[in-house]
């Protein structure tokens, strides 16, 4: 493995369950540092790049504020802004970019697009979305969780909707890493990718966690600590034709108070990872309610991207 590659974060499988546990044990230590008003600048000097070739809110916010944080500077790349595959290859820009940042961020399309930057860049390269993954959101979901369970093993984490994309990917493998029972309560046909799945199924065998598919919402929320869903059209997939006829499949997977109900667990939570819209995947009484714990999930990105920088500055 090169040093890149060692200090690289792409993909929840570049780390070990103990690894994983580790950055969150962090990310709560800093989490406590901040809010006590220390501010170490363990950073100072490092220029970050953040590449963004999609839209963000929270991804972008907190890589921007963790970077501050801790010292270093940030310098915003909008897709359209860089000849980023345009006039200029990946390759060359990846290697351009290396010469002048200590590390760069990326959010957009494709996983091989961050496995090119991080290859070529020489420096450490940070995952903030792909179509494939999204392992930073799903290291705050699991941070979330242990702070309100007090662990994570064990824990069944039921995803509702659509669970064949980024978050869902990411989400099943991290609680897998953490010997968690993840549930996707989806139609067959949008049940998390295969490959993800065996990723999955290789951590439970270490972890005594577990993976389940079920079509049967109420049958699958049974005994639920954690409901999980996400809009059911996802970013970059809004024009396309049969938009409609995915809504409609996915409608009887909405998180509503009945659904909450059928878990028949009493502390059983909310998580969503953003942006919602309501009335559609989730309603506005569960949305609001006391269940629902989005906007610690969302803080608990901050904190856990901040722990991700400060891991790939210092390995190597």
């Amino acid at each position: 493995m090169t040093i890149r590659a060692a200090r690289s974060f792409l993909s929840l499988a570049d780390i070990s369950p103990l690894e994983l546990r580790e950055i969150i044990q962090h990310a709560r230590a800093l989490k406590q540092e901040k809010k006590l008003g220390h501010f170490p600048q363990r950073l100072k000097h490092k220029n970050v790049a953040l590449i963004f070739e999609k839209l963000s809110t929270r991804t972008r916010c907190s890589f921007s504020v963790a970077c501050r944080d801790e010292g270093a500077n940030v310098e915003f790349l909008g897709g359209n802004e860089i000849h980023f595959g345009k006039k200029e290859s990946l390759e060359d820009t990846a290697r351009v970019l290396g010469r002048f940042f200590d590390g760069l961020v990326y959010r957009g399309y494709a996983q091989k697009t961050a496995q090119t930057l991080a290859e070529l860049s020489g420096v450490p390269v940070w995952n903030a979305l792909t179509d494939e993954e999204h392992p930073t959101q799903a290291i705050a979901d699991l941070m979330t969780l242990e702070e309100r369970f007090s662990h994570l093993a064990g824990l069944r984490v039921v995803y509702v909707g659509d669970a064949a994309n980024n978050v869902a990917n990411s989400l099943m493998v991290g609680c897998a890493m953490v010997g968690a029972h993840f549930v996707a309560a989806a139609p067959e046909q949008y049940w998390p990718e295969k490959a993800y799945a065996e990723q999955a199924l290789k951590f439970c065998k270490e972890t005594g966690g577990s993976v389940t598919f079920e079509s049967n919402p109420h049958k699958a929320v049974l005994g639920a600590d954690a409901l999980y869903t996400d809009v059911w059209v996802s970013m970059g997939f809004e024009n396309e034709p049969n938009v409609q006829q995915r809504i409609e499949t996915l409608r009887p997977y909405q998180v509503n108070a009945s659904l909450m109900k059928a878990t028949e667990v009493e502390h059983s939570i909310f998580l969503h990872c953003l942006p919602a819209n309501k009335e559609m995947e989730v309603t506005t009484e569960v949305f609001e309610s006391g269940k629902s714990l989005i906007f610690d999930q969302a803080e608990n990105r901050l904190h856990t991207i901040k722990a991700l920088l400060l891991r790939g500055f210092s390995a190597g």
